[in-house]
């Protein structure tokens, strides 16, 4: 292996432990977590290094970013699922549905709209979409707010092109990572109750997914224990 790949291999080691012990803690399987690479800033040849090793579950933020990373992979030949996990535009939704198979961070009814007007025209099957919320009702960061959820996700649900996978949240700065996911939990069971097959829960990052795993998360979003600390954006 190359030092690169050594360094890569190291981190999945650790993060795939952290994974194990906080599931075993919460009486889960460990096999039932996705873990998601976030690879932003990074090249694809990491991609490429990641799906050797075994992950094939990839996050971007970005599309600008992540439209010709995920070009570049496929022409390397490597198969992997990418998940769109930032803050999106409308006006991205026709290139975000050409490449990625989960989409984390539909939050209001217009984008989705927007995404099933695009996956209709450009895909052969749903796109598979989570509902973000902000657990703390503020919407600058991201998200819906509790009060809206059921309307999003009935939105989504409605739409043939897309499919209602579940939800999703980040932690704000100010709350402890076990109340917010905790709340994402409750949130979570109720949209399950008018859909019962959005299980999926996106939460936790390098910093919380232990927190995030006793709460149900099935999706985990790890960049910095996995790839390494980021240089700072110019």
């Amino acid at each position: 292996m190359t030092g690169r790949t050594e360094q890569l291999a190291a981190n999945l080691a650790r993060v795939r432990a952290r994974i194990a012990a906080g599931a075993a803690a919460a009486g889960r399987d460990p096999d039932q977590v996705t873990l998601v690479a976030v690879t932003k800033t990074y090249p694809a040849s990491d991609v490429v290094r990641l799906a050797r090793l075994g992950v094939t579950d990839i996050g971007e933020n970005r599309d600008q970013e992540a439209a010709g990373k995920a070009a570049e992979v496929d022409r390397l030949g490597v198969a992997v699922r990418w998940h769109f996990v930032g803050r999106l535009q409308r006006n991205k939704a026709r290139s975000v549905v050409r490449y990625a198979e989960l989409v984390h961070s539909v939050d209001s009814a217009r984008l989705a709209a927007a995404l099933a007007a695009a996956a209709a025209a450009d895909r052969d099957r749903p796109l598979a979409v989570l509902v973000q919320v902000s657990v703390d009702a503020d919407p600058a960061r991201g998200g819906v707010v509790p009060d809206q959820l059921a309307p999003v996700a009935d939105a989504v649900a409605a739409e043939p092109a897309l499919r209602l996978a579940g939800v999703m949240t980040v932690a704000p700065p100010a709350w402890e990572p076990a109340a917010a996911f905790g709340r994402l939990a409750e949130l979570a069971e109720r949209v399950r109750a008018d859909h019962p097959s959005a299980t999926a829960i996106s939460a936790g990052m390098s910093g919380d997914l232990e927190a995030a795993l006793a709460c149900g998360a099935t999706h985990v979003r790890i960049g910095s224990d996995l790839l390494g600390k980021r240089a700072p954006l110019g």
